[in-house]
């Protein structure tokens, strides 16, 4: 069985430039705090700032630095929840080079990513032209499960979302999607009821996306199926599908494709490509993110086999 999660780093620094390469080596360190969508990643994100001495922000296609937005595009005033997905992982050139080229300037020491998975982060990374992430987060670690539940459900019932930025940065840029503040004061990593002399205050941003009031977009195991048959016909049309298994988790989806095919092909090769293929383009058109996709080879058969089959 061939497993194919993630490129890893020393892939990609082979097809980078080399000022991109000398940028990974300025002794910044990337954090990451990661979590499934609504549980309170952003109402959380300044106080794990806090506590690590994080410089900045990466918040759903914002740079935020000293409660600011330094540069970027939030992905919450876009009409569509794929839309938003493709804002967030900087999928935009125009918009990655922006941001990418503010962080150069700003010789940041630490920086603190958002996103719902590991892989996202390591996407979101990787078109920044920043490190790895070095120290992985979740949002379990930093809040308790009754703290999660209510954010999930402040997500699906009312359709709020929040940006770790002050009302007036939000209200500035953003007016159309803004909807309250909120204030909350922290002593670390623990949210204080009132403000005493040991606690800091913060204020966010609380929004309503376009995309939120329309509700969300949800793709189907039958759907992922036939993207999955298409892309497979598509590279490859001696190759044939016998069985497909769906999997997910709060990290993404996980696939598991059983197929036949021809003798004679060269395995590594064309079952790496066949992975690389059927990912990039189910998160291109979907926006959806494929945590992984396995592929079983069940029988080497002749030509003929196939085509009748």
């Amino acid at each position: 069985m061939y497993t194919c999660q993630k490129r890893s780093y020393k892939d990609i620094l082979e097809v980078m430039k080399i000022s991109d390469i000398v940028h990974l080596f300025k002794g910044i360190t990337v954090f990451a705090l990661v979590g499934p969508s609504g549980t309170g990643k952003s109402f959380r994100a300044k106080l794990v700032a806090e506590k690590y001495g994080i410089d900045a922000i990466i918040d759903d296609g914002l740079l935020i630095q000293n409660d600011k937005i330094v540069a970027g595009q939030t992905a919450k005033r876009e009409k569509t929840y794929m839309g938003a997905v493709r804002v967030a992982l900087f999928d935009d050139k125009g918009h990655r080079d922006q941001v990418a080229k503010a962080l150069q300037k700003k010789h940041l020491k630490k920086i603190l990513l958002l996103g719902t998975s590991e892989k996202m982060v390591q996407k979101i990374a990787m078109r920044l032209q920043l490190p790895a992430p070095s120290k992985i987060i979740e949002i379990t670690d930093v809040a308790s499960q009754e703290d999660i539940e209510i954010a999930q459900r402040s997500r699906l019932v009312e359709g709020k979302h929040v940006i770790p930025v002050p009302a007036i940065e939000i209200k500035r840029d953003y007016p159309k999607i803004f909807y309250n503040k909120v204030k909350i004061f922290f002593k670390g990593l623990r949210i204080t009821d009132e403000k005493d002399k040991n606690s800091q205050v913060s204020e966010k941003s609380v929004v309503r996306p376009e995309f939120s009031k329309k509700g969300r977009i949800e793709i189907s195991e039958a759907a992922i199926t036939q993207m999955v048959m298409h892309c497979v016909a598509e590279h490859d049309a001696q190759i044939r599908v016998k069985k497909l298994q769906i999997k997910t988790d709060a990290r993404g989806y996980r696939l598991i494709v059983t197929i036949d095919i021809p003798f004679g092909t060269q395995l590594t090769g064309t079952i790496h490509n066949l992975q690389s293929y059927i990912i990039t383009n189910i998160e291109k058109y979907t926006g959806i993110l494929i945590e992984e996709v396995s592929i079983i080879i069940d029988k080497i058969t002749q030509t003929e086999q196939i085509r009748k089959g």
